[in-house]
């Protein structure tokens, strides 16, 4: 793997599998009494979140506690960056402390780039959401899941068609999924109004849909979007109402699904906007799996930027 983790278009097949497979292993801790390791004893890790996640950065957190990491938390509001301090002396504030890996979250596109190829750090740089443009390790516990319950547990999806629904426009999840999971071998479509695909999507690895109801059918794996009305700045789609009914995910929906097609969404959810709530909580949802899969898949990308050769499982503290 590279030294740092920017882009899930920056994974190669490889690379992609090694992460899932190593997160295969890890996973297993979790159903352990002692969930922890001591593969990145002496190592810190740093969470710098210039947005509010409490999901992803706990989940990174919990990650990076059970390879025995140290965590520092770095949140930006009520930090020095509030008042007016640079991403350029935080980071040099962060190398000073000593850290082996820094895990950000920036509210603009290309941050974690500028973060990790600006010579300010020598730490390992991973991308936990950008702007509207990627969110890799959310790619990669979403391909996680699906490979548990389509592929047996392999680390690949050839041939399986994978539906993303929504507002793709500000999802930096659907973007980040359509590049890993084109590079697992799946066939991705992605279904919003037209307002909600970004300019260029013809150049990403996917189809394009308008109609959810002739998509769904086929699909494997059904992941829905939330919608980002704090990114919205316009009439997008009519009404919300309107939006639930061309493009949300109901029971009616749900019936047509094929009886092994599984369904997904990032989080937080929007109960009635784009999924129902007895969608959301019915036995084909995978969606608090894929906060537990979270775990495991960040503890692999840690451990394999910081960890090295040794195998991920092997003792136990």
């Amino acid at each position: 793997m590279k030294r740092h983790l920017l882009s899930a278009g920056d994974l190669s097949r490889d690379d992609a599998e090694l992460i899932l497979t190593t997160a295969a292993e890890l996973r297993e801790l979790a159903d352990r009494p002692i969930k922890k390791l001591p593969a990145l004893r002496g190592r810190t890790v740093v969470n710098l979140f210039f947005e509010d996640s409490t999901r992803t950065r706990i989940s990174f957190e919990a990650a990076a506690k059970r390879l025995s990491a140290d965590v520092i938390n770095f949140a930006a509001k009520g930090s020095s960056l509030s008042k007016g301090e640079s991403l350029k002396d935080t980071a040099l504030t962060l190398e000073a402390m000593g850290a082996d890996a820094v895990v950000v979250r920036h509210g603009a596109s290309g941050a974690p780039h500028r973060l990790a190829n600006s010579g300010w750090v020598r730490s390992s740089v991973v991308n936990a959401g950008d702007g509207t443009h990627e969110h890799p390790t959310q790619a990669l516990l979403d391909a996680f899941t699906m490979t548990r319950h389509l592929s047996g547990g392999k680390p690949t999806l050839e041939g399986r068609r994978i539906a993303i629904v929504g507002d793709v426009l500000h999802s930096r999840v659907a973007r980040s999924n359509a590049l890993l999971l084109h590079t697992l071998g799946a066939e991705v479509t992605l279904v919003a109004p037209p307002t909600l695909l970004p300019v260029g999507v013809d150049s990403w690895p996917v189809e394009t849909s308008y109609d959810l109801d002739a998509v769904i059918p086929k699909a494997d794996a059904v992941m829905m979007l939330r919608v980002q009305r704090e990114r919205m700045h316009g009439g997008f789609f009519p009404t919300a109402r309107e939006y639930s009914r061309r493009y949300g995910l109901d029971g009616r929906r749900m019936a047509t699904l094929q009886d092994h097609t599984i369904v997904m969404h990032p989080g937080p959810m929007v109960r009635g906007m784009e999924i129902t709530a007895d969608v959301a909580d019915s036995e084909r949802s995978v969606i608090v799996e894929q906060v537990t899969n979270g775990v495991a898949v960040r503890m692999a990308v840690l451990y394999l930027l910081l960890g090295g050769s040794e195998p991920a499982v092997g003792g136990e503290e």
